[in-house]
């Protein structure tokens, strides 16, 4: 009887100790599921843009294959792990709050095919070093710019510099700045930037630790609107003078640049390897200029081979200087993001159309419609519309595709039209086409800030395209197909307002086109055709006299 008490009890203690480790189970079992959730899924970032960004880097992995002109672009892996510095473009280090769009932009845009040679990554690491040294307010920097103010002649310095005036329109700006830098970076000089009335608020700072913008006391500021060709520190006017003493105790601290559209054959003789071995010995060389002028230095000998190294693949030029140096400023990537967001992201093809017209009068024009239409009509970038079939298939086929068709212009009349033909007809492919307009300013306004950063906006919303389509002599379109690595379709400018035949080419390369380069051979001292000298600078598809790099396989 006492043992059958005993085991009784034992029986009843290890079940009340097998409940209470089962009841510390059940307990546990939620804590346990939702510390794996929450492990697997961190909360979003709270820092405005972040977290946006986030949500959106599953679809930037899937986003490589649609990219028009590029064949190659399908067989990039889709699980290629987010490259914030974009093949070392980059450096590490920024507050990335200050600026959200310089390591968010991979995020947005597919990756790029064209890798920056070490040698240039290298070079970028340099003229950082350079610019924190030399750059705004540090000792070498107050010790050049003394010079300016007392007038002195040129003496030897540590630092040289190259100061870009801030001139004409948002998108010539942008190409202006690209060839200025460049050249800075060839001549071992720091770039310093004339802020005008807008670029702080269009783009954040490229380099670390130092500003590229000029000091506001400059003592050059107040004549930067009264320097011209006949200035008495124009080169060109020096040259035509020859009034140019090169002792060194004779030099001038500075010497004025006037390389813009309007500017003459003394000025020109800036490209000329003789007229540079001067230029090295000044310390401040202001810097006027609307013309992309990248592809007459890849003329020039002393700069050719330093040139080739850099940039093996001669037509990504501005693909990896644009990258590097324009990062659109928190205000400008918050309408750049929100729009692509809401209207963009979905879609399984992103089509940008870039319209510029020159012609006067107010448009819509009827032959620019039917020109835009037979371009991406027989290039298939626009599918087909069904003009007989039922507006909505009772029984859709296969999948339908999403494309959303980006259109830019100051006028709104040519989105409506195209806009319209596919809302009222379904297309041949069954494939649904959106299209979408972010502005309509109906004329330039370069002057005004929020014009100019929604014109910022836009070209980098449609360098995130995978097509594109832009107009003939638009340095906008220029910006956009450079920044995106494309090579987009071009509609030719039209002649009587009749549609070209054909209406379109697609570009030899992705490189801006020199709209006013010279035509002259410094050794010879004679006019020749700069577009037939070399295999990799030819003359543009779009404008006849202009130049362009292109990247020629056979000289490799």
């Amino acid at each position: 009887m006492d043992i059958s008490l005993k085991g009784f009890v034992n029986f009843i203690t290890y079940t009340m100790k097998l409940l209470k480790i089962l009841a510390a189970s059940f307990v546990a079992l939620p804590v346990i599921v939702t510390l794996i959730l929450f492990l697997r899924n961190p909360p979003a970032d709270r820092v405005g843009g972040v977290s946006e960004a986030r949500a959106l880097e599953n679809a930037a992995h899937n986003r490589t294959a649609l990219h028009a002109g590029s064949e190659d672009a399908s067989s990039q892996p889709t699980d290629m792990p987010i490259d914030k510095l974009l093949g070392g473009l980059l450096a590490p280090g920024f507050d990335e709050v200050s600026c959200l769009s310089r390591y968010q932009s991979s995020l947005y845009r597919k990756a790029s095919l064209h890798i920056p040679s070490s040698y240039l990554l290298s070079r970028l690491r340099s003229y950082e070093d350079l610019h924190k040294r030399c750059g705004p307010y540090t000792k070498s920097h107050n010790r050049t710019q003394k010079q300016l103010k007392s007038r002195r002649s040129a003496s030897s310095t540590e630092c040289k510099y190259v100061v870009w005036l801030s001139y004409s329109g948002l998108d010539n700006r942008v190409l202006t700045l690209a060839s200025a830098f460049l050249y800075a970076l060839l001549t071992n000089r720091v770039l310093l930037v004339d802020q005008g009335k807008d670029m702080a608020d269009l783009f954040c700072e490229p380099f670390p630790e130092k500003s590229w913008f000029l000091p506001v006391d400059f003592p050059l500021k107040k004549r930067f609107k009264i320097f011209n060709q006949k200035s008495p520190h124009s080169y060109g006017n020096i040259l035509k003078k020859n009034i140019l003493n090169t002792s060194r105790e004779s030099l001038p601290s500075y010497l004025y640049l006037h390389l813009a559209h309007d500017y003459d054959d003394h000025d020109k003789l800036f490209f000329c390897d003789q007229y540079q071995t001067l230029l090295n010995r000044v310390p401040w060389l202001i810097i006027k200029t609307d013309n992309y002028f990248v592809p007459s230095l890849f003329l020039m000998p002393s700069f050719e081979q330093e040139l080739s190294t850099l940039f093996p693949q001669r037509d990504t030029v501005f693909h990896h200087v644009g990258r590097y140096l324009f990062h659109p400023t928190n205000h400008v990537w918050g309408l750049i993001t929100r729009y692509y967001q809401a209207y963009l992201a979905k879609a399984d093809e992103r089509i940008g159309i870039q319209i510029r017209i020159f012609e006067s009068g107010t448009g819509p024009f009827q032959y620019v419609i039917d020109q835009i239409l037979a371009c991406t009509l027989k290039h298939r970038v626009l599918p087909e519309v069904d003009r007989k079939r039922p507006i909505v298939s009772s029984t859709p086929s296969g999948k339908q595709n999403l494309k959303a068709v980006l259109i830019t212009s100051l006028s709104s009349g040519y989105f409506e039209n195209v806009r319209n033909m596919y809302w009222e007809h379904t297309t041949v492919t069954g494939d649904l086409v959106g299209f979408y307009q972010p502005s309509q300013e109906k004329f330039q306004q370069t002057e005004k800030r929020l014009h100019n950063r929604k014109a910022w906006a836009e070209m980098y919303l449609l360098s995130l395209t995978d097509v594109l389509v832009t107009s003939a002599w638009s340095t906008s379109g220029y910006v956009a197909q450079g920044l995106g690595g494309l090579k987009p379709w071009i509609l030719y400018k039209s002649e009587n307002q009749t549609v070209p035949n054909p209406p379109c080419g697609q570009a030899m390369s992705m490189e801006p086109c020199f709209h006013a380069p010279p035509f002259y051979d410094c050794k010879a001292k004679k006019g020749i055709d700069t577009g037939a000298l070399v295999p990799h600078v030819t003359h543009c598809e779009d404008m006849s006299w202009g130049l362009k790099l292109v990247d020629n396989q056979d000289e490799l």
